[in-house]
């Protein structure tokens, strides 16, 4: 049995908590919070703290610690899980800067555990299958792909809680939301070699950027544009990812990025592909993200191997993002 333990009861935490609960071989037995309210709502027989380090201290039985703290916090206290020689699942971001990301891999390689950070999107059944239909012989080299996150987020949501938007905890909407898309574009991209990007705030009363656009170059020689918003009105509209080979065009899309909109290959019969649609519209989801991550972790501390997703997977889109908006304030292109 690995024994599990969450830093942080704001809304994220639920997710881990369920997720614990739906892995076999895992059991969460404690939470740590700073407000003693929400230590009410910890699940019966679960032990409770308000302090890391004693919880780290008086249950030495913890093999992993969740993080779900504000992101300006994951670096801080990830660092001391891990020099309390405990195994780190890590809310995205990872860090805020790319260098406190560096800080965790090299913390965890010296320490000798194990690190995951939470990029659940990658299990989603329609991104799954763009993954492997990109690895086909027959799918050729990538010219260039797109991301789009068109959504909302009003300004009561940044309202909500005084850290959200700000550059020191939260920041904006790469960081937070796009993050996730563009884990993805690098999962499939691979290494980039420079990026050139423009970032501004225009409606909301943030300190952190609400629209984002960019240009990537990637070592591979192919390219890709990445534009993303929290100000679209009045709700979400589009997460998509698209990528462009040259036997293949393929985009994921929806409100989010769960359907299959375009998949065309010389490769693929249509019958195949009306039978791949149908079948990830029955179960867009497919197993929970946050579930597969647990699993992974779990299996991965049992067998002393690696998760699936490991710290230089939550370093990249860290390292990404800080250069589209070192390119915007500087104004020019960023090499790698």
């Amino acid at each position: 049995m690995i024994n599990y333990a969450i830093v942080g009861m704001g809304f994220i935490a639920d997710k881990h908590i369920q997720a614990i609960e739906e892995t076999p071989n895992a059991k969460l037995i404690a939470i740590c919070d700073t407000n003693e309210d929400r230590l009410q709502e910890a699940p019966l027989g679960v032990a409770t703290f308000t302090d890391l380090q004693t919880m780290l201290d008086e249950m030495p039985e913890i093999h992993a610690v969740n993080i779900c703290v504000p992101s300006g916090l994951h670096a801080k206290l990830a660092l001391q899980v891990i020099n309390n020689k405990r195994h780190v699942v890590l809310e995205k971001p990872m860090a805020l800067t790319s260098e406190d990301a560096k800080a965790i891999m090299d913390a965890t390689s010296q320490a000798g555990v194990k690190l995951t950070v939470v990029h659940p999107n990658r299990y989603r059944p329609a991104i799954k299958e763009l993954k492997k239909v990109l690895e086909h012989p027959e799918a050729g080299r990538v010219s260039h792909a797109n991301v789009t996150v068109r959504w909302n987020r009003n300004q009561e949501y940044y309202d909500q809680a005084p850290w959200r938007g700000t550059k020191a905890f939260d920041g904006g909407v790469l960081m937070n939301q796009a993050i996730h898309s563009l884990d993805l574009l690098l999962w499939m991209m691979g290494p980039v070699k420079a990026v050139q990007g423009m970032v501004t705030t225009r409606f909301r009363k943030i300190e952190s950027e609400d629209v984002a656009t960019a240009l990537v170059e990637f070592k591979s020689g192919a390219l890709a544009v990445i534009e993303a918003a929290t100000t679209i009105y009045p709700k979400n509209l589009e997460e998509s990812l698209a990528v462009f080979t040259e036997n293949g065009s393929f985009k994921v899309s929806g409100a989010n990025a769960l359907y299959i909109d375009t998949w065309d290959a010389s490769f693929v019969t249509e019958a195949e592909r009306e039978a791949l649609k149908q079948k990830i519209e029955q179960d867009p989801w497919g197993e929970r993200g946050h579930v597969a991550i647990i699993k992974s972790m779990t299996h991965a501390i049992q067998t002393n191997t690696e998760p699936e997703v490991v710290g230089v997977d939550g370093y990249n889109p860290v390292k990404l993002i800080e250069a589209i908006i070192d390119s915007s304030e500087k104004g020019t292109k960023i090499y790698f």
